[in-house]
């Protein structure tokens, strides 16, 4: 019998699969796009905008499969909280470095960069809601 910390898991991973694509693809159409706009930088700016945002889609998802694993599946425990909390400040420090890297940037077109990672974020919720939603987690768990 599969537990609904197990079926949890897969929705999560199931996201993380679905916002690669998505990510991906804007990668690709945001790199088009800012070709047109802006030449080679269009493209690198919306590489390192669909990158920055996958990358904190993957920190959100993976330390709540780590914490899962690593609390024995409670996630009722300091040890989940500490892991999940810790990697939100970690991606807080990681967005102010980005945020502050690509501002001051003279290599990146900041608009198309921006515009990326709102799609991809935008995307990355999207992927999240349709794998939730078709993952059938019981809102009881048998014991």
């Amino acid at each position: 019998m599969t537990s609904a910390v197990q079926l949890a898991a897969k929705a999560l991973r199931t996201a993380l699969w679905i916002g690669a694509i998505v990510t991906l693809a804007i990668a690709l159409v945001g790199g088009a796009i800012g070709y047109s706009l802006v030449g080679e930088m269009g493209i690198w700016s919306a590489l390192v905008g669909s990158a920055v945002a996958f990358a904190f889609m993957g920190i959100t998802a993976g330390s709540i499969l780590i914490g899962q694993n690593a609390s024995g599946g409670t996630i009722a425990s300091g040890l989940f909280f500490g892991i999940v909390l810790g990697s939100w400040l970690l991606k807080f420090v990681f967005f102010l470095v980005v945020a502050f890297a690509i501002r001051n940037s003279d290599s990146l077109d900041t608009e198309i960069a921006f515009s990326c990672v709102i799609a991809a974020v935008i995307g990355a919720l999207a992927s999240d809601v349709i794998a939730v939603s078709k993952a059938r987690v019981p809102i009881v768990d048998m014991v």
